[in-house]
């Protein structure tokens, strides 16, 4: 068994929000309440992991003052998700890494718990979370959401390599790893868990729903 004090969890925040018209989406409120802040509130009610960090390139004084240490990319620029990976395998100082993005705020509560199980169980290097989503013929399917993962820290060699090597997609880089994946499709789970805000109408539609 993974222990809650085995994982350290990162909240991305490090996006350009170019869908957002540049704005910081972790700094968007919802539901009162800044995006990212709704995020560290969902993990700590969770109680599946131990230290929460945060990753974030602007605006760090109010990132800080929701009391976790804030770390910006590993690399500049912007590069995209895996380089907040990288900077939570940099920083994470146990055995294993929850990623989670900052714009979901309906994620569950046992996000840590499923996927640390399916890990062990499977004696996997990754465990990824998979949800119902919509498919392009408007029928639901069960979809692999790259963002939402448990890495084991000794992956951070193999995670440099791959954007040394100019990589940028996560699912190019989970591939080369044994990875389990974890469905969260039970009856009494959220069908909206993970939907992501990626525009302010997306985030008011959501706002409104899960009122």
């Amino acid at each position: 068994m993974i222990q809650a004090n085995d994982i350290t969890a990162i909240i991305l925040a490090g996006g350009r929000g170019s869908r957002m018209g540049g704005v910081d989406k972790g700094l968007q409120n919802f539901n009162g309440m800044p995006l990212a802040l709704h995020t560290l509130t969902r993990l700590q009610m969770g109680g599946g992991v131990g230290e929460i960090l945060l990753n974030a390139n602007r605006n760090l004084a109010a990132y800080e003052s929701f009391g976790v240490s804030v770390w910006p990319d590993a690399q500049a620029d912007y590069a995209g998700p895996l380089s907040g990976f990288l900077s939570g395998l940099e920083h994470c100082e146990t055995p294993y890494l929850l990623i989670v993005p900052c714009d979901t705020p309906l994620l569950p509560l046992d996000l840590a718990q499923r996927l640390a199980a399916a890990l062990a169980a499977q004696d996997a290097d990754i465990a990824m979370a998979a949800a119902p989503e919509a498919g392009q013929d408007g029928h639901m399917q069960v979809r692999t959401q790259p963002v939402f993962c448990l890495l084991r820290v000794t992956l951070l060699e193999s995670l440099v390599r791959f954007t040394q090597d100019g990589g940028r997609k996560i699912d190019a880089w989970t591939a080369q790893h044994k990875t389990a994946v974890v469905p969260f499709d039970a009856p009494g789970d959220n069908p909206q868990a993970f939907f992501n805000a990626n525009t302010l109408a997306e985030l008011q539609h959501l706002e409104s729903h899960a009122a």
